[in-house]
């Protein structure tokens, strides 16, 4: 009998990951959901006898769904695989419930390894095609870029001895009028300084963002003693910027198996005030492609967004980069 084997990610690209990582001999019927609410219901109704979780999603995320799961006390064996790759999460995850925690991206046979360590693994002939799920490449660009940020999130955390909460990023395509709104948005939000740096790599052009509200908060939570030395306050600031930037970046490049060279870092303003970025003025950027996330402190009132942009002229290496990753 087929066991019901759920798929739950945000992510086109990620599910069919996980759907080609599965062993072939294994019978199964499967399912996928787009957010935990999805989930939740899937499995209320008999289709997630095992589900792999994402953590990350909107509507619902991965935690609530282990809650739930737990509250109910609903048939359902998970094992989440998410790009919030902090020890902590692990921890949380599995005192909620779960099985076990595979890191994003997906080493291989790291999912058969699980399900043969728990003995869920059941030999048979899988008629399943992983090859006709389909991906938009800018969706696997997405899910690269949100695993890169859980990689700078995890930097932060540690820099940090805290939890940082991670929501899934947002991907839009801004015309730059847009895009000086949500940067002015961002600069209302408090005390707020920011650092941006340029990047570039085989037809690939972009800006990476990093803005903290509170940046005496963050100097506060490091035990580092700035006083009140501004000049010391920002030091830190692109300190912290560079070291979570260069891990972002380089978790991209990896994944797409290209090199990236990083510019300078540039402080954008400090104290409320958000400058137009000079790199973006003189590139003249009609439109940009725009991952947007916000990274929040637990328990504290110090969040930090982060954007990664990529020049229009840029989108058609990345799509190719994006379907050989999806293919």
């Amino acid at each position: 009998m087929p066991t019901p084997l759920l798929i739950c990610d945000d992510s086109s690209f990620a599910r069919k990951q996980i759907a080609h990582a599965l062993p072939e001999d294994w019978d199964v019927e499967l399912s996928f959901a787009g957010n935990g609410m999805e989930a939740l219901e899937a499995i209320s109704a008999g289709r997630g006898d095992v589900v792999f979780l994402d953590l990350n999603m909107p509507v619902m995320d991965g935690y609530q769904v282990l809650e739930a799961v737990r509250e109910r006390d609903l048939p359902a064996m998970a094992i989440v695989v998410s790009g919030d790759i902090q020890p902590e999460a692990e921890r949380r995850v599995k005192a909620l419930g779960a099985l076990e925690f595979i890191r994003k991206p997906l080493e291989q046979n790291s999912v058969a390894d699980v399900l043969h360590r728990f003995g869920i693994h059941s030999t048979s002939v899988n008629t399943l095609r992983h090859d006709a799920l389909a991906v938009d490449p800018l969706d696997a660009l997405r899910e690269v870029i949100n695993i890169a940020i859980g990689q700078a999130a995890d930097v932060l955390a540690r820099l940090l001895n805290t939890f940082v909460v991670m929501p899934a990023a947002t991907v839009n395509m801004l015309e730059a009028s847009e895009l000086r709104m949500a940067l002015q948005q961002i600069g209302r939000d408090g005390n707020v300084a920011g650092v941006c740096q340029g990047f570039v790599g085989p037809g690939i052009a972009g800006e990476a963002f990093m803005m903290i509200n509170e940046p005496g908060d963050v100097a506060r939570l490091m035990h580092y003693d700035c006083g009140h030395d501004a000049v010391a306050e920002i030091e830190l600031l692109m300190d912290t910027a560079n070291v979570m930037i260069g891990a972002c970046l380089k978790r991209i490049a990896e994944q797409l198996g290209i090199k990236l060279s990083q510019g300078h870092p540039m402080l954008l303003g400090e104290h409320g005030k958000i400058e137009d970025p000079g790199t973006m003025q003189d590139a003249c950027w009609p439109r940009s492609l725009a991952t947007e996330v916000r990274i929040s402190i637990e328990n504290e009132n110090v969040h930090c967004d982060l954007l990664i942009l990529f020049t229009e002229s840029s989108l058609s290496a990345l799509e190719a980069l994006s379907a050989y990753l999806a293919d």
